[in-house]
C-alpha cells in the first residue's frame, strides 16, 4: 500500500497558492484492508475513504471504461493491480494529473508542471471526450485562473467543440450542470466560464436563455456596448468585484434574459423585458434545480432593476412598495444583495465601470427612514389589525418623503 497526494493540492502548491484541501490516491491495497485500518467509506460510485485521523479523502486508484453516453456512462475498475499512472491517465487536465509521493517527489507523466509554467489548460488524453462534465470543468478552471493568464490549449478547445457537436453536452444532467455552474460563479472571473462555453458551442445547449443574448442590440444611449450578451458579461464581472455571494452573481447574470426574446422588429427597445426575464429565470431555475434563494433574488433583480435605476424619480409610496417586495423589513432581507446586483448592472456598460451609483443610496436612505417607524410603537398607541397596517404604511411613506 502506498499513498500519493494528487490533483488540486499538488497544482496549487506549484502555483504558490493556498492549498485548501488535500486528496489522496492509494495503490496496492483493497477496500477491505482500508476498512480494517480504520478508514471510513463514503464513496458511492467507487471507493473513497476518510482517514481515521486527518479526515482527508483517500480513493483507491481506478480505471474507467466508457460504456454509454453522458458522465454516468462509465464502468469503473479498482484494485491493488491498478497503478498510479493509470489513475492519473483518466483525469481531465494535465495540471490536475500530477501526484506527490510521501517524500514530496513529483509524479508528472503528462507534463502538468510544464503546462503550469506555460499557463495552459490542456487535456490529458483523448479519453477527455468521454465525459461531458469536463467541458464544464475546463470552463470553470478558465474562470478560476483567468487572472493568472491561463488559456485553453487550441487542441483542447477543438476537442470540446467536437464533443458538443456529437451531442455529449446534451447528455449532461441538470444537477451536475448546476453544481459546476454554482462553483464557477464563485470563481474570480465567473464571466469567463460562460464565454468559454459559448466559444465551444455548449452555452447554446446548456443555457439557451443566456446564449441568445449575443447579437441582440440595446439603445446606444444607455448601452454604449450595444450587444446584450456583452453587457451581461460585463455586469457579471462587476458583480464579482462587489460581492462574493454566488446568489448576487447569478442575479446579475440573469437580470436581462427577457431581452433575448424581444421580437426583432422592436429592437433595440425592449419594452416589458422585465416580466419576460422573471419568467425565464423561473424556468431556468426549475430546469437546473437551483436552490430557492437563487431564484428569489434573481427574480427580484430581473423585475425591479429598472425601478432601482430611477430611484430619484420615484414617489415615496413607490419606494416603500419596492422595499416591501424585497422583504427589507424582515430578517431575511434581500435589499443589500439587490442593490449590489443593480449597481453591477449600472456599471456593466462600456465606459461606466467606475461611475458612481447614487440610486443605491437613495434606497438605503428610504429604508433607514422607514425603519424608524415601528409596528410595535403603533400597537402601543392602540392601533391593531388592518388599521395598524394602514397607519404603518402611511407613516413610513411620510418618513421616506422627508429624506
Amino acid at each position: 500500500m502506498k499513498s500519493y497526494l494528487v490533483g488540486g493540492a499538488v497544482r496549487d502548491r506549484l502555483l504558490g497558492l493556498e492549498v485548501r484541501e488535500r486528496d489522496w490516491v492509494v495503490v496496492g491495497t483493497t477496500a477491505e484492508q482500508l476498512l480494517k485500518e480504520g478508514y471510513k467509506e463514503i464513496g458511492r460510485s467507487f471507493p473513497v475513504f476518510l482517514h481515521p485521523e486527518t479526515q482527508e479523502e483517500y480513493a483507491l486508484a481506478r480505471r474507467e471504461t466508457k460504456t454509454a453516453p453522458g458522465y454516468r456512462g462509465f464502468e469503473v475498475e479498482f484494485g491493488p493491480e491498478v497503478t498510479l499512472e493509470e489513475d492519473l491517465m483518466r483525469r481531465d487536465l494535465t495540471i490536475n494529473a500530477m501526484a506527490e509521493d510521501d517524500a514530496g517527489r513529483l509524479v508528472d507523466p503528462h507534463g502538468g508542471e510544464r503546462d503550469l509554467a506555460e499557463k495552459v489548460l490542456r487535456h490529458v488524453s483523448p479519453a477527455f471526450r468521454e465525459d461531458p462534465v469536463r467541458i464544464l470543468r475546463v470552463a470553470r478552471f478558465a474562470a478560476r485562473f483567468n487572472g493568472l493568464g491561463f488559456a485553453i490549449a487550441p487542441e483542447t478547445m477543438a476537442l470540446m467543440r467536437e464533443m458538443v457537436e456529437r451531442g455529449e453536452a446534451a447528455a449532461l444532467v441538470p444537477e451536475r450542470v448546476w453544481q459546476e455552474t454554482a462553483r464557477a460563479l464563485g470563481e474570480d472571473a465567473p464571466q469567463r466560464f460562460f464565454e468559454v462555453l459559448r466559444e465551444c458551442g455548449a452555452l447554446k445547449v446548456i443555457f439557451p436563455e443566456i446564449d441568445r443574448l449575443w447579437g441582440v442590440p440595446q439603445p446606444k444611449r444607455w448601452h454604449p456596448e450595444i450587444d446584450t450578451g456583452v453587457h451581461v458579461m460585463m455586469v457579471l464581472e462587476q458583480a464579482a468585484r462587489f460581492s462574493d455571494k454566488v446568489e448576487v452573481r447569478f442575479a446579475a447574470l440573469t437580470h436581462d434574459l427577457g431581452k433575448g426574446v424581444t421580437p426583432e422588429q422592436y429592437w433595440p427597445r425592449h419594452s416589458g423585458h422585465e416580466a419576460a426575464s422573471v419568467r425565464l429565470v423561473g424556468e431556468m431555475c426549475e430546469r437546473l434545480g437551483a436552490p430557492r434563494r437563487f431564484r428569489t433574488l434573481a427574480e427580484k433583480v430581473a423585475r425591479y432593476h429598472g425601478v432601482c435605476h430611477r430611484a430619484d424619480e420615484l414617489r415615496p409610496d413607490t419606494k416603500l412598495k419596492a422595499l416591501e417586495s424585497l422583504g427589507a423589513f424582515r430578517a431575511d432581507s434581500l435589499l443589500e444583495d439587490f442593490l449590489v446586483a443593480c449597481e453591477a448592472d449600472y456599471r456593466g456598460r462600456l465606459g461606466m465601470t467606475e461611475d458612481a451609483y447614487p440610486a443605491a443610496d437613495v434606497f438605503r436612505r428610504a429604508f433607514a427612514a422607514a425603519s424608524t417607524v415601528s409596528g410595535a410603537d403603533l400597537a402601543d398607541e392602540g392601533y391593531e389589525g388592518a388599521r395598524l397596517g394602514d397607519e404603518l404604511r402611511r407613516r413610513r411613506i411620510a418618513a421616506i418623503a422627508e429624506t
